[in-house]
């Protein structure tokens, strides 16, 4: 089809419904030919002058709102350069043919910012739907039952609309500080040597799914690493805090202990007195260059996948116990010892990279060996992405996700 130049000064004079434009002093910069006709000014007495100005509260009445919470909004919409959703509002308009008579109104009023190329609010757009005559025809007993309900049904839809827009902003700002917080208590550097090591971080797809998922990497004594993955139950900021809480005592605990089984039992100890540590899952593995072995230990924990040369694919699931605080006693938690050669693969993971709803965690986990059995030559890096590409669906994770791939 041939170009189209479109003006859109006529398409905004034009819009069927009643739309103005603000500055963030509250004045008005613009008003399109509906705003204008159906608030009953001219052209000339809107543009230039102030919101309030133009359209005051009502002097008559002492409860009056409507300018204090349009004000608001418009000053949130500044503040924080986000769209905001008014409920409905009663707010009196002065009639232009009678002066000093006020006219009972009610708006559905959304106000959104115009940020300029830096980001900054610029501009409002104030667009108010006038909803009168429905509000009136709730209150008219001589009405059909089916306008009553239909003016009913307008506000209702309209209070949850402004309740879902608020919701949606929370969780929106949880998720962007939980996910800040996430990656600010995640290791951003890698154990000292030439071992070659990937990490992926991936949070589940939509607001309320930000969990505690967490990796570490920790050299020890010796020519040995601490390689450990972890996942604490819930979501959003508490996960998150606990997350940090725990990695780090972790971390701690590993560079001192006796070995993995040793660094979780002193994290079971402490995570009793961290609320919403109960039942966090990790695992920790000592990997040792020396001695060529892989020790481990694991508290309820998916399984640690050692890929061998000849495209074996061994879990490490001979040392595994209760998450932390599952239980009320104190017991030694199990570890266990396997070797390695050069060129195997080890890989941690939480179980947002295998689990998937009503499916077995065998069928799972044999994903998972498939996978890695097609990638195992690729270097480190290229495993991580491969797998994360094969493994997650495509729509988008529901659970978090951490993934640590090590060359042995």
């Amino acid at each position: 089809m041939p170009d189209v130049v479109i003006d859109y000064a006529t398409v905004f004079r034009l819009l069927p419904g009643m739309v103005a434009l603000l500055t963030t002093d509250l004045v008005y910069a613009d008003a399109n030919e509906e705003f204008l006709h159906s608030s009953g000014r001219e052209r000339d007495q809107v543009i230039g002058r102030y919101l309030f100005d133009v359209f005051p509260d009502n002097p008559n009445d002492p409860s009056a709102s409507g300018m204090r919470n349009l004000a608001a909004s418009l000053r949130r919409v500044v503040e924080t350069g986000e769209r905001d959703a008014m409920a409905l509002q009663r707010y009196d308009v002065e009639s232009t043919e009678r002066p000093g008579e006020w006219e009972e109104r009610y708006w559905s009023p959304v106000n959104a910012p115009i940020l300029d190329s830096e980001g900054r609010v610029v501009l409002l757009v104030h667009r108010v739907e006038e909803v009168t005559e429905l509000i009136r025809a709730r209150s008219r007993p001589t009405n059909g039952r089916a306008q009553v309900l239909e003016a009913e049904l307008y506000t209702r839809a309209r209070e949850l609309q402004e309740l879902n827009e608020r919701l949606r902003n929370a969780h929106a700002r949880e998720r962007e500080v939980a996910l800040a917080l996430q990656n600010a208590m995640l290791p951003v550097t890698l154990p000292t040597g030439d071992t070659r090591i990937a990490v992926r971080y991936r949070p589940a797809a939509g607001s309320l799914n930000v969990c505690g998922d967490w990796y570490d990497l920790v050299d020890l004594p010796g020519d040995r690493i601490g390689v450990a993955v972890g996942d604490v139950v819930g979501h959003g900021l508490a996960a998150a805090g606990v997350m940090g809480q725990l990695r780090s005592a972790l971390s701690a605990t590993s560079r001192v202990a006796g070995g993995p089984a040793e660094a979780l039992e002193v994290l079971g100890l402490y995570a009793r007195s961290v609320e919403g540590a109960e039942n966090t899952t990790v695992v920790e593995t000592f990997i040792d260059w020396d001695s060529r072995t892989i020790t481990y230990s694991s508290a309820g924990h998916p399984p640690p996948a050692l890929v061998r040369l000849d495209g074996t694919v061994d879990f490490l699931d001979q040392a595994t116990d209760p998450p932390l605080g599952a239980r009320p006693e104190h017991l030694p938690r199990p570890q266990a010892t396997t070797g390695f050669v050069n060129g195997d693969t080890l890989v941690l993971y939480t179980d947002g990279l295998v689990e998937r709803r009503r499916e077995d965690i065998d069928t799972s986990l044999g994903r998972l060996a498939a996978a890695l059995v097609r990638h195992r030559e690729a270097d480190p890096e290229r495993i991580a992405d491969a797998l994360l590409i094969d493994l997650l669906p495509a729509g988008g994770a529901t659970d978090d996700t951490a993934l640590i791939v090590v060359r042995l």
